[in-house]
């Protein structure tokens, strides 16, 4: 039959809609793929931190005073030490010299030979078990009644927040992934409408000669994913350099507090999938929209 063949007997490539919806779907892209990014640079810097922090704790020693300040405050690190290794499910104690000291320091302050003389608490890293039960409360009055001027910090009460604000700042994005695509749906929809309004006159007479309301719809979506391909790509094509210079100054803020801030591979393939994701929800915003206006006509 002439109407199974895919060609197109409206001509759509005229239309308004074919200068403006490619530049809309490329805007609803880029920003989708700021927001996809930002899901996936958060996730991997938290499974980085949750990693490096988790099952570590931190003893900290203040330095003594008075003449021998240097030897009292060594005598309470290894005092210190010897409490840890008492506690059922530490696995390693290592008191940090000054030296070493110094150089957790030198990314937050560059140049540390002007804290160098400083009297600098000491510190001494702690690992236990994974799934070790501790009672870290019990633990940090028995470190501070034997040695004065020690305290215990758990990493995780301050991780487990930072991962909870992680989280719903993703949950954030994802709603704005969301929303982008609903306006990009109703952008297609209008289009769609515009163009049907445009071309009723065409329609009807393809209506009157056999041609079924899917064949008129299967136009409109052809079109509608030929446009929303260019879109996407045009939005693909202005993320990419936006991502290159985030990530080279996000690279400036390396060291010290954060880790390494880079997008997986998984987050590159999502971004490289939204051309076509929005082209083929435009396709079928376009189809649903013609089925639906056709069906109400007489």
């Amino acid at each position: 039959m002439i109407f199974s063949r895919r060609h197109s007997d409206l001509p759509l490539r005229g239309d308004a809609t074919s200068r403006f919806l490619p530049w809309l779907v490329g805007l609803m892209v880029f920003l989708a793929a700021m927001a996809v990014a930002g899901v996936f640079v958060i996730n991997n810097v938290m499974e980085r931190w949750d990693h490096d922090v988790s099952g570590t704790l931190t003893v900290q020693v203040i330095p003594a005073g008075g003449d021998q300040a240097d030897a009292v405050t060594e005598e309470r690190v290894l005092l210190a030490v010897d409490v840890m290794r008492k506690v059922p499910g530490v696995v390693s104690v290592t008191a940090f010299d000054k030296k070493r000291t110094l150089a957790l320091l030198q990314p937050w302050l560059g140049n540390t030979e002007v804290v160098q003389d400083m009297p600098l608490p000491r510190l001494i890293d702690v690992t236990v078990k994974s799934d070790a039960r501790i009672d870290l409360t019990e633990v940090a009055e028995r470190l501070s009644h034997a040695v004065p001027g020690a305290s215990l910090d758990d990493h995780r009460v301050w991780l487990s927040r930072l991962i909870n604000l992680s989280r719903t700042i993703q949950w954030l994005a994802i709603v704005v992934v969301v929303l982008i695509g609903m306006v990009t749906s109703a952008t297609v929809v209008y289009a769609t409408r515009t163009g049907m309004a445009v071309h009723y006159g065409i329609i009807e007479v393809l209506h009157l000669i056999g041609a079924h309301d899917d064949y008129v719809a299967r136009q409109f979506a052809d079109r509608a994913f030929a446009l929303g391909v260019a879109g996407g790509l045009i939005g693909l094509g202005l993320a990419v350099p936006a991502l290159t210079a985030i990530g080279w100054a996000a690279k400036r803020l390396e060291g010290g507090f954060l880790p390494s801030i880079s997008l997986p591979l998984s987050g590159y393939i999502a971004i490289g999938l939204l051309p076509l994701l929005a082209a083929g929800l435009a396709m079928l915003t376009a189809r649903l929209t013609v089925h639906g206006t056709l069906s109400r006509m007489p």
